[in-house]
């Protein structure tokens, strides 16, 4: 590198960034004053989030009014970042939904299909889209939001749970198909954690799921970070939860499932 040149700002591109677990990540891309481009529904959350993480030390953050829901949600995203000409370094697929409730009887059907609009098919067309310049590039991160219910399917957030596994199994496989492109994919597995996720989902304030105690989003994001910064497959948040898992890998579905009820 001559005098001249200087090295290029790198992108973080962060969906479900403007609160909780997504805009915790969002902070440390800032704090390593890189450029973040958060993505989010709600036009008075980002704009919060934005003037917040500008206090953090970014390099710019940019703030993406997109709703992730319906089959073209990460297309969308994608028509976005080509519109703007960005180069995305750090794709981070965090965005989530989820409806709370036993399935026959008590479950929106328009809000769990929105949950696997969002949480799947939003997360795998962006990624489609997205990679391919990453791999010419020889070079780029992802980070797929699953939780640690990919492994404990849990009772009246039946389906929340199976598109959790779902891209647990997907960021993983495609993990495999990557290697030796210099893309990585990192599985960031969630416990329980504070965020207004509960509140969306209508879970019930009075359930054991809402009395649980609840990890700090910004613990969970630096771990996840620091996973996805040293390329590891997967990482457990916090990590006194892959006690959970472990105990999911041995134990029957059936018994998991009954110790993971979210009554």
């Amino acid at each position: 590198m001559t005098i001249n040149q200087v090295p290029a700002v790198q992108t973080a591109l962060v969906t479900g960034g403007s609160s909780g677990i997504g805009l915790e990540l969002a902070r440390c891309f800032a704090k390593a004053h890189r450029r973040v481009i958060i993505v989010g529904k709600d036009e008075a959350k980002l704009a919060r989030a934005a003037d917040d993480l500008r206090g953090s030390g970014a390099h710019e953050v940019i703030a993406w009014s997109i709703d992730l829901a319906g089959n073209d949600g990460g297309a969308r995203l994608f028509a976005k970042a080509q519109e703007h000409g960005e180069a995305i370094d750090y794709l981070v697929l965090n965005a989530g939904s989820g409806a709370w409730g036993k399935f026959v009887g008590e479950t929106d059907w328009k809000l769990e299909l929105e949950g696997i609009q969002v949480n799947n098919i939003s997360t795998v067309l962006a990624a489609k889209l997205f990679l391919p310049a990453m791999v010419q590039r020889g070079s780029g991160r992802v980070l797929i939001t699953s939780s640690v219910v990919a492994l404990g399917p849990s009772a009246k957030l039946a389906v929340y749970s199976a598109t959790k596994a779902f891209l647990y199994a997907f960021a993983e496989a495609l993990r495999e198909e990557l290697a030796g492109t210099g893309v990585s994919v990192t599985a960031l597995m969630p416990d329980l954690t504070q965020s207004d996720f509960f509140e969306r989902a209508g879970v019930d304030p009075d359930s054991i799921t809402a009395k649980e105690p609840k990890a700090d989003p910004a613990h969970v994001a630096e771990i996840g970070y620091e996973a996805m910064m040293k390329g590891r497959d997967h990482v457990v948040a916090p990590h006194l939860s892959a006690v959970k898992m472990a105990a999911a890998s041995v134990l029957p579905t059936w018994l998991t499932t009954k110790f993971a009820r979210a009554e």
